[in-house]
């Protein structure tokens, strides 16, 4: 009996939390039965227009069922795409007998009849396991109270975001002759660190007593070479983590750079300033970065045109330019080619939702506070790179402004995990604070 029961199948009830995540959630539940309640139908109508990703996202889970249900009709058990999949319907009824989640809660909102859905399923299916998947905590709790079971959308996540790649190592001991060897020749072989196989471009700090260098693994040539300490417009790296990052920012091998770090650590100053030392290697420089409203309100809620909606979510990123440029006298090219940049757009500085649906070709393309982007949004963005772009990524993993993506499950800790061994990549944590002393004492003490 009891092998029989573990392989019972479930039925999974998806919230338009998970869909709106991943239009293809529906045949990510191996070969268990998927339950959609009408009202998601509903709440996705209304996020079927528009531009931004949520908006794909919903038109696209409506194709799927349009096309799954052709010559059916939605109410019955429909078998789902996938070979090995089980099936799907839609639950119609959601006025739920005995425990009303309306009347628990004492509202008619929607997110109460997708619990009566899930109730009424679980009462029409006694002998299997019925589970509530949303990315909505809250909703979560709520189900749990009404004794239903409930889970996060798992599919995506990684498991153990604290040891997510860092992009660099600290080796002690290492043989004097060998550091001496690298300050004299430029380079060593990687067993004479004790590293057979490095990652691709993953940079070191390599020690012994008083005497240390930083290196990193060249995969075109096959050898860790020293790095030497420069600045990028006159912004000089405070510590190794800001040497690594601004080498990976000026490898033009690396096409895809991924700077990730608490607040205050530098990561869209030092992208910023690197790109502009690497200017003539690109016809524009774009710097984007999503949109999260307070309150997670449309910015069409905010008063003024367009611009004036979107200036304050923007300021940001003019503050670390005014940063650089403020590193030289107005009578200096480089002061008066920032401003040139901006108004001859060769220096782009524009919402995320924007750039979605170009061909990015001869680009180098900073995407800031990317953390609050989903792994299918950060997919969307690197499948626009045309030929010589590059793309960088910055963002803290631990500091994410959406609703439904955390520290697992969001784009920036996706990208990091399942990218980190090609040689195109290129990834640094940033740990050390550099904006202040009194930034520091609050990352550490509050």
């Amino acid at each position: 009996m009891a092998k029989v029961k573990s392989k019972e199948k479930k039925i999974f009830v998806l919230d338009t939390s998970v869909i709106l995540y991943n239009h293809n959630s529906i045949n990510s539940f191996e070969d268990n039965d998927v339950a959609i309640p009408i009202t998601v139908l509903e709440e996705l109508d209304n996020y079927k227009k528009g531009s931004d990703t949520i908006n794909y996202e919903a038109r696209e889970f409506i194709r799927i069922l349009d096309r799954l249900s052709t010559n059916h009709t939605l109410s019955d058990w429909l078998p789902l795409e996938e070979k090995g999949s089980g099936k799907f319907k839609v639950i119609m009824n959601e006025y739920a007998d005995g425990l009303d989640a309306r009347k628990v809660f004492d509202d008619r909102k929607p997110d109460h009849r997708i619990l009566n859905a899930a109730l009424t399923i679980s009462k029409e299916n006694p002998n299997r396991k019925v589970v509530l998947v949303t990315k909505d905590i809250n909703l979560r709790i709520k189900a749990k109270s009404l004794n239903l079971t409930a889970e996060d959308f798992e599919t995506g996540k990684i498991k153990d975001v604290e040891f997510l790649y860092v992009g660099k190592s600290t080796i002690e001991n290492v043989d004097p002759l060998v550091i001496d060897s690298i300050y004299k020749e430029g380079f060593c072989k990687p067993d004479d660190i004790g590293e057979a196989s490095p990652i691709p471009n993953h940079y070191f700090i390599l020690k012994n007593n008083s005497i240390s260098v930083l290196a990193f693994y060249n995969p075109i040539t096959q050898r860790i070479e020293k790095l030497e300490k420069r600045p990028a417009y006159r912004i000089m790296p405070r510590n190794a983590e800001q040497v690594f990052a601004l080498h990976a920012i000026a490898n033009m091998e690396a096409k895809l750079v991924t700077l990730q770090g608490v607040a205050g650590t530098g990561k869209t100053l030092l992208a910023l300033a690197g790109s502009l030392e690497q200017k003539r290697y690109f016809k524009q420089i774009y710097l984007a970065r999503p949109i999260v409203p307070l309150s997670n309100k449309d910015i069409g809620f905010l008063p003024g045109d367009i611009k004036s909606k979107i200036s304050p979510f923007m300021e940001p990123l003019f503050d670390n330019l005014k940063m650089i440029q403020n590193q030289y006298s107005e009578k200096d090219h480089e002061h008066k080619f920032i401003t040139e940049a901006l108004e001859n757009e060769k220096l782009i500085i524009t919402p995320l939702a924007y750039i979605r649906g170009r061909s990015l070709s001869n680009i180098c393309f900073i995407v800031d506070e990317a953390q609050n982007l989903t792994p299918h949004e950060i997919k969307t963005i690197i499948t626009r790179a045309g030929e010589n772009t590059k793309i960088i990524f910055t963002g803290d993993v631990n500091q994410i402004d959406t609703p439904y993506l955390d520290a697992q499950s969001n784009g920036l800790s996706h990208l990091i995990d399942k990218i980190k061994y090609h040689p195109l990549y290129a990834h640094v944590r940033l740990e050390k604070g550099e904006r202040s002393e009194l930034a520091n004492i609050a990352n550490e003490l509050l």
